[in-house]
């Protein structure tokens, strides 16, 4: 039995349908990224996972229990993460999250316990005593994160953990992420920085208007796709190309000309002939360039943005 099963979830507000219909799965300890434009319901959906707001229909059931009847017995299963962390102003780093211990009904040495092991986790134990208001946005995002597996749960569901983060910040929370899996936790994480999914989980989930229209790995998603080249010359322009790429069907090119010199990135089927090995490619394309010396040839892998706008262009097609 799966950690985690929706089945048939939906939730209306008047004549929206901010989840409509949605049926997934979740192992333990998988990590997943919930991708969806603005209005997809991805944040109606985290509230509904994590019991602060009830479907209409449809049905939630974690580690056998049944999440919509019975939400307290879950409650202390789930860490959740909302995109904004309003602490209360005037508290210490300690303060804070012994508070939430309490509320979350911890006590005694046990408490304790736990709110240390949280702040050692998160690498805040210098802060304990630094007042919440005056931490950086990446040492209140990791105050956040240390507040959210208080109690040691084990569903995680993160709205927007890295929003605002600067780039080292950002690798560090990733650091913690993957460290988290490693613990068997569960997580689910939505993210408008789709590239650092690509980084932080192994599953992706993709929503439009309520409903789930694609799930599966990046593998997965990339099969069949097309496999992207990128060629830089020293000199030369577009134009070299045209007759080349007419001969190849399913082929196309994007060029950027600048100083004299050209970038293109070519898109191939992955099943053309040419395709198969690289190298193929390789030696054609420096067959073309013969005249025009080559500054680099890369493989370029498909990003999760690009994957991301074909389904939503192919589901709106």
């Amino acid at each position: 039995m799966s950690f985690l099963h929706v089945s048939d979830l939906v939730r209306h507000f008047d004549s929206v349908k901010a989840v409509d219909g949605l049926s997934f799965s979740l192992e333990r300890g998988q990590s997943v990224g919930l991708i969806g434009a603005n209005g997809a319901g991805k944040t109606t959906l985290m509230r509904l996972l994590t019991t602060l707001d009830l479907p209409d229909s449809g049905s939630i059931t974690m580690d056998g229990i049944d999440a919509v009847a019975c939400p307290e017995q879950v409650r202390s299963r789930i860490g959740w993460m909302p995109d904004a962390f309003s602490p209360i102003p005037h508290m210490t780093v300690q303060d804070t999250l012994d508070f939430f211990a309490r509320a979350y009904g911890l006590t005694g040495t046990y408490r304790l316990h736990e709110v240390r092991r949280v702040m050692e986790f998160c690498g805040i134990r210098e802060l304990a005593d630094r007042f919440i208001s005056k931490l950086s946005k990446g040492q209140a995002q990791r105050v956040a994160l240390a507040r959210t597996i208080i109690g040691d749960p084990s569903l995680l569901v993160l709205d927007e953990p890295a929003a605002g983060l600067d780039p080292a910040a950002r690798l560090e929370f990733m650091h913690f992420v993957r460290a988290l899996q490693k613990q068997g936790k569960t997580l689910l994480i939505s993210s408008h920085i789709l590239s650092e999914l690509a980084e932080m989980c192994d599953t992706m989930l993709f929503m439009d208007a309520g409903k789930l229209i694609r799930s599966g790995t990046l593998a997965e998603f990339n099969k069949g796709e097309l496999l992207q080249f990128r060629i830089e010359l020293a000199a030369g322009d577009s134009s070299t190309f045209s007759g080349w790429l007419r001969e190849r069907r399913g082929w196309s090119a994007v060029f950027v000309e600048r100083d004299g010199s050209v970038s293109a990135r070519f898109s191939m089927p992955e099943d053309s002939p040419a395709a198969s090995p690289e190298g193929v490619i390789a030696r054609e394309l420096v067959e073309l360039c013969a005249a025009f010396p080559i500054c680099g040839f890369t493989r370029c892998h498909r990003r999760l943005e690009e994957t991301f706008v074909s389904i939503l262009q192919q589901r709106h097609d």
